[in-house]
């Protein structure tokens, strides 16, 4: 049995859907089409069909291929020259009417074609007359058990197909419902054994250790929220991943690469009791995808998970394969809406005093302004809190005039997306909420109107001379 996730491969977008249906079977699967004729942001987008479909095959790739099987044989006839290295290749109607198992007998191809099949509701084309004969597919046992003498199946098919009769020695239950003509006295044997002697009259299987896998953990920033800011790495996790984890509203926005994945939602606040549920998840070998909008280190997901690791000694993360995929961070989104507010030297600053006490903010506002940082401030008013805006406000007016270019941006890339320009002075409770990020202006901020718009930016160069 191969143990790579397949491709499907779509040539119009009329095969989406199906080729959809199909990478939802098989965790890690991903979902390729023809650049210009498909359009989805989970496809992977090719220009050559039979570069990409070669270059596949090469690597051991599983093929299902939205597409007449004749185009398949054809990309691939040069390639076929060891039947024991090839991995699975499936031609599916683009209606998904029909299944073909074309190549990879000893990779699982029919079993493989079966899944699909059952999931479309069609009976699968299985032509490989010993599946067919005896319900059982001799070339490719399950996991778990290794076929030793491949070559020599030929011969040993050849026979049970003439008449022969077949005994087993060893425990084989994936033989137990197979329709093999089985007698003690037979001339014929199959052996599930370590030792065993391979030969045309004994087909030998190898047992073996079934080896947890490696468990993966992402943890993704997907942008601000448009679907146009998320980078390739970050759709590449999300095809991949089997489970995903994060708050709600944070899972809701990413759209189809939810589909096919276990969800595991939970409150906004409650960041460790994610990080640890993502690990554990992870150290069953699963592949979790730890979901933050924005960028996941900018007061995200990617520090409560190490902040956990860190603090909980359980072995049994120390096997989990980590990475951090970067987004687009909310401060940079509101910055390019409006212009180039954080041209020069900047900070951020939450000012949610759940983490943390209020004293440490107010120090921290009060030295970025004395330092004359441009600020973006994230969580700035909530339900239950209201005056801590206003405080930032008044330490900032002992260091900034009133008039400092003040940027409002909320629900950046989401339905209502609102960008604004108000002064220092303006700046109220009243006109922020959770949604959104602020940017207060350093004293080079400069508001200016030009090309019918509004925008702000900050010097590169800190001093009053012009630019030359």
């Amino acid at each position: 049995m191969t143990k790579n996730p397949p491709c499907a491969i779509a040539l119009g977008q009329n095969s989406i859907p199906i080729a959809r249906q199909i990478t939802n079977l098989f965790p890690g699967a991903k979902l390729y089409g023809l650049a210009n004729r498909t359009f989805a942001v989970d496809v992977v987008s090719f220009t050559d069909f039979g570069d990409t479909v070669r270059e596949l095959f090469a690597n051991g790739t599983p093929i299902i291929g939205i597409c007449a099987a004749g185009i398949l044989i054809r990309t691939l006839a040069p390639l076929l020259t060891n039947k024991s290295h090839e991995p699975p290749v499936i031609a599916v109607a683009e209606d998904g009417s029909a299944v073909v198992p074309l190549l990879g007998g000893l990779s699982g191809v029919n079993d493989m074609a079966r899944q699909i099949a059952a999931a479309l509701n069609v009976q699968p084309a299985i032509t490989t007359t010993g599946d067919i004969r005896f319900r059982t597919a001799l070339l490719s046992p399950p996991p778990g058990y290794r076929l030793v003498n491949p070559d020599d199946a030929k011969t040993f098919i050849s026979d049970l197909l003439a008449g022969a009769k077949v005994k087993i020695e060893g425990n084989a239950p994936w033989l137990t419902n197979s329709q093999l003509p089985i007698a003690e006295s037979a001339e014929l044997t199959i052996q599930v054994t370590e030792l065993g002697t391979p030969s045309s009259k004994c087909l030998v299987y190898h047992p073996e250790t079934v080896e947890q896998p490696r468990g993966k953990l992402a943890i993704i920033g997907t942008g601000p929220g448009g679907l146009q800011w998320m980078s390739p790495q970050v759709q590449s996790i999300l095809k991949s991943a089997t489970d995903l984890v994060g708050y709600k509203t944070y899972l809701d926005l990413i759209g189809s690469f939810v589909d096919g994945k276990q969800r595991h939602e939970s409150d906004n606040r409650e960041e460790s009791g994610r990080a640890i549920q993502a690990l554990d998840l992870a150290a069953q070998g699963k592949y979790v995808a730890v979901v933050s909008s924005g960028d996941p280190g900018i007061y995200a997901m990617a520090a409560a998970v190490f902040e956990v690791l860190e603090r909980h000694n359980k072995p049994e993360w120390d096997n989990i394969d980590i990475e951090v995929a970067p987004g687009i961070s909310a401060m940079q989104a509101a910055a390019a809406a409006i212009g180039a507010p954080l041209g020069h030297d900047f900070c951020a600053i939450s000012l949610s005093d759940i983490l943390k006490p209020w004293s440490i903010i107010e120090q921290r506002i009060a030295f970025s302004g004395e330092g004359d940082f441009a600020i973006a401030f994230y969580n700035p008013v909530s339900k239950e809190r209201t005056w801590q805006l206003s405080e930032a406000r008044n330490i900032l007016l002992k260091y900034r005039s009133p008039d400092t270019p003040v940027v409002l941006a909320r629900n950046l890339g989401r339905t209502g997306e609102t960008v604004k320009v108000i002064t220092l002075e303006q700046l109220v409770p009243e006109v922020a909420d959770m949604r959104t990020v602020i940017i207060v202006g350093s004293s080079k901020t400069r508001k200016i109107e030009r090309c019918g718009n509004t925008w702000v930016y900050t010097p590169r160069r800190y001093c009053d001379e012009p630019i030359k």
